[in-house]
């Protein structure tokens, strides 16, 4: 039986450990150390206290990454309620769904989201609290409000000489499975999912981390954070992990840009980069292939002395241009295009994919880069089983199934979609396809979910813009695509309907396009559409009348 360790207990024991260390720098900012966050965390124990939260409670948070973010976080844990994450890069509708869902009764919001916002469409909400300073934008309590005003008064008066690592005392997570965060996959109501994450699930991915990473992270490494922390990849592996273990941690708090990601590599020099295969895929597609397609590379790499020399140096100019310094580059939360990925395996460049869920938050299967086979996503981790539903696991593909630590305890207020994914036996089914080799080493061979994943760690859901598309003038049925970092939408428009009113087939395109800028301006920045191709006879569908997905997945655009 696994013996748990109580995480917020870990948290607590870190940040006194590392009390002098950098913790957070808001990149090319200023940055807080350790004491500097249980000082903020300590002062938002207290402002919750005063408030009448009581652990338990649900808190959202909706912002870029950033050091307040970070230290907010940490608080709403460290004071034992639940911590609900949203994306930052949501619409106003989507934020006040989950919110209004979640039954939050604080939400935290950065200065980019605040105005967007209308805080009448979250009237359960008893306050909504500025992420950057902390200052109140709307309060419905009169204790709020005046916990607010006397807070720093109340801090001075509870520690009078100096505030010290000996009075950091954060209510223990001695139950595993209590809930910890409330993480939605999906950001509309009629489809929203909140994945109930307990304590043991964050526990298991810190060991995991722990026994995988180790011996790279240490106290006063370095990382940057790129992904969103409201998505649990970012969350566990550039963030919990790297606070459990003193790292000093930089928050690109803009667009992470290639140029910005670049600039950052060169002067952090991260010790681990955690990334989205869209990201590495850029960088290498802009810094290197063009680089092997002259007919003379072509022709030196064929010959075997010399090519390994310019093997060499190409994989040197890769290394140098994510800083120099990191062990390995982790690549998750989407199919790694393959071309890319031989030329990585080719060079001997020092990269790993691995492969997690939402609802395992997040990981199922890693491998260190020095034994990770090419095309495969690892082995199962620690505190995990896995099987493939299948006859034959390592020649039949079949569904991935996994159970153990990881595993959510379902869905917030969903019981129907929970029961639809995790069975009897505590199996979570993933919805993914694949097959296990004799070493026990998963290579995946589909995905029966149809998720894309945006250039920034983005879970894009296409039937739900689809479904948007499909209310459009003229539009019969479509498919959104993902070409690189791109979405196209194919449509089989109603021809009959356009007949009728007069439009030939140039009216016809131009409505299209027309359709796709009002799509484009009811849908987030990461699922708008880059082009419209028109087809001229309906998608074949199975005998469900579902269209097969995969027939078009390679469209030509």
């Amino acid at each position: 039986m696994t013996e748990y360790q109580d995480f917020v207990g870990l948290i607590e024991k870190s940040i006194k450990d590392n009390w002098n260390r950098d913790a957070f720098t808001d990149y090319q900012g200023s940055t807080l150390q350790y004491h500097d966050v249980a000082r903020k965390i300590e002062k938002l124990h207290i402002l919750f206290e005063n408030a009448g939260i009581k652990p338990g409670d649900n808190i959202a948070l909706c912002g870029r990454n950033s050091s307040a973010w970070a230290s907010a976080f940490l608080a709403v844990l460290t004071y034992g309620a639940v911590a609900v994450p949203i994306l930052h890069e949501f619409k106003a509708p989507q934020v006040h769904d989950i919110v209004n869902h979640s039954d939050a009764r604080l939400l935290f919001v950065g200065d980019q989201v605040w105005p967007t916002i209308n805080a009448d469409e979250m009237p359960k909400l008893e306050g909504i609290i500025n992420i950057p300073d902390y200052s109140l934008l709307v309060s419905r309590s009169e204790s709020l409000t005046e916990a607010r005003e006397t807070l720093n008064k109340m801090f001075g008066e509870k520690y009078p000489k100096y505030f010290r690592a000996e009075h950091v005392k954060y209510k223990a997570a001695d139950d595993p499975n209590r809930l910890a965060i409330l993480n939605y996959t999906s950001g509309t109501t009629s489809n929203s999912k909140g994945v109930l994450i307990p304590y043991r699930a964050l526990w298991s991915n810190m060991d995991f981390a722990e026994k995988a990473l180790g011996h790279i992270i240490k106290p006063g490494s370095k990382i940057i954070s790129i992904l969103p922390m409201a998505h649990m990849y970012g969350m566990s592996f550039e963030f919990f992990y790297e606070v459990l273990s003193g790292t000093h941690i930089y928050f690109l708090t803009r667009l992470p840009s290639p140029k910005i990601i670049f600039q950052a590599f060169a002067e952090v020099k991260p010790d681990l980069i955690i990334s989205v295969p869209l990201i590495i895929e850029k960088i290498i597609r802009k810094a290197v292939l063009p680089q092997l397609q002259t007919p003379s590379m072509k022709l030196l790499l064929r010959l075997p002395v010399i090519s390994d020399k310019i093997r060499q140096r190409i994989r040197e100019k890769l290394y140098n241009a994510f800083g120099g310094n990191f062990y390995e580059i982790i690549i998750g939360g989407a199919a790694f295009n393959s071309e890319i990925e031989q030329l990585l395996h080719k060079i001997g460049f020092n990269y790993t994919v691995g492969y997690g869920a939402t609802e395992c938050a997040p990981i199922i299967s890693y491998a260190d880069w020095k034994e990770l086979p090419l095309g495969s996503c690892g082995r199962i981790v620690p505190h995990m089983e896995i099987k493939i539903d299948s006859p034959d696991s390592e020649n039949v593909v079949g569904e991935i199934m996994v159970r153990g630590a990881n595993v959510m305890l379902g869905y917030y207020k969903n019981q129907e979609a929970t029961e639809a994914v995790i069975d009897s036996e505590g199996w979570f089914h993933t919805g993914d396809l694949g097959v296990l080799d004799a070493d026990g080493f998963l290579y995946i061979r589909g995905r029966s979910k149809n998720m894309l994943l945006g250039s920034s760690g983005q879970n894009i859901y296409p039937e739900e813009i689809e479904d948007k598309l499909n209310t459009l003038p003229y539009i019969s049925e479509s498919i959104v695509i993902q070409k690189g970092d791109k979405l196209y939408g194919l449509v089989y428009p109603d021809f009959e309907e356009a007949q009728k009113d007069g439009l030939d087939d140039e009216m016809l395109a131009a409505q299209m396009e027309q359709n796709r800028k009002e799509l484009n301006s009811i849908v987030n920045n990461y699922e708008q559409l880059s082009g419209i191709k028109i087809y001229q006879e309906e998608f074949e569908k199975t005998p469900k009348r579902s269209i097969k997905r995969f027939l078009y997945a390679d469209a030509e655009i």
